[in-house]
C-alpha cells in the first residue's frame, strides 16, 4: 500500500487525508469575516440573502 501525501502531511489511508483536508478548509474559511465583494456582509448572511431572493423570484415566475 502506498502512503498518501498532501502538502507536508503523510497519511496511511485516503479517509485520513480527506478528513484532514476538509478540517483545514473549514478552519481556514472564516464565515464571520465581512467581505467587500458581498457588500460588507459575512458569507453565511450573503448566501441566505441570495437563497431568499431566488426563492422569491421562483415564486413570482410561477405566479406569472
Amino acid at each position: 500500500m502506498r502512503a498518501i501525501r498532501v502538502e507536508r502531511h503523510t497519511f496511511a489511508i485516503l479517509a485520513e487525508a480527506r478528513l484532514k483536508t476538509a478540517t483545514s478548509i473549514a478552519d481556514f474559511y472564516n464565515t464571520k469575516r465581512r467581505h467587500s465583494a458581498a457588500g460588507g456582509k459575512p458569507p453565511a448572511e450573503f448566501e441566505r440573502i441570495i437563497q431568499e431572493t431566488r426563492a422569491r423570484t421562483d415564486q413570482e415566475d410561477r405566479a406569472a
